[in-house]
């Protein structure tokens, strides 16, 4: 739906909106690799990785990637920060394991199912009714 302001109002807003969206872009992958830096410092010093640290890992790479997504495509699928749900849920669980009641356990189990099965239901979407295209649209004029 074409905007209803007038393009002297709307091309500078955008210009502004654009460049706030970089900066919040390049301080998002600055923090998110300055976090895998001190877990790889905390791991070096510790001198043992545990599963709880990889996890954290693939979660900080998740994060990297749907930074990534968003530039290369200028959206992020929403199958990313499903898939970063799952991790930290995963990694929850087993940071308490011995701490949890067994009851929560089942019920972040069945979170997670509920995700996966959401990523699955997303992924067969797309498969069977993919995203039209519209080549027409300028978003810079």
């Amino acid at each position: 739906m074409p905007s209803h302001l007038p393009k002297s109002f709307s091309k500078p807003f955008l210009k502004v909106f654009h460049i706030l969206e970089a900066i919040l872009l390049v301080a998002i992958t600055l923090a998110t690799l300055f976090a895998m830096v001190n877990e790889f410092i905390h791991v070096f010093v510790e001198q043992q990785i545990q599963l709880t640290d990889i996890l954290l890992m693939f979660i900080y790479l998740e994060v990297l990637a749907m930074v990534q997504q968003f530039v290369m495509n200028g959206k992020i699928p929403v199958r990313y920060p499903i898939y970063i749900a799952m991790m930290a849920i995963a990694r929850y669980i087993t940071l308490g394991m011995k701490e949890i009641d067994a009851t929560l356990v089942v019920w972040l189990a069945l979170a997670a199912f509920i995700l996966a099965a959401a990523t699955l239901l997303i992924r067969v979407g797309h498969h069977y009714w993919p995203y039209e295209i519209n080549e027409n649209k300028h978003y810079d004029e």
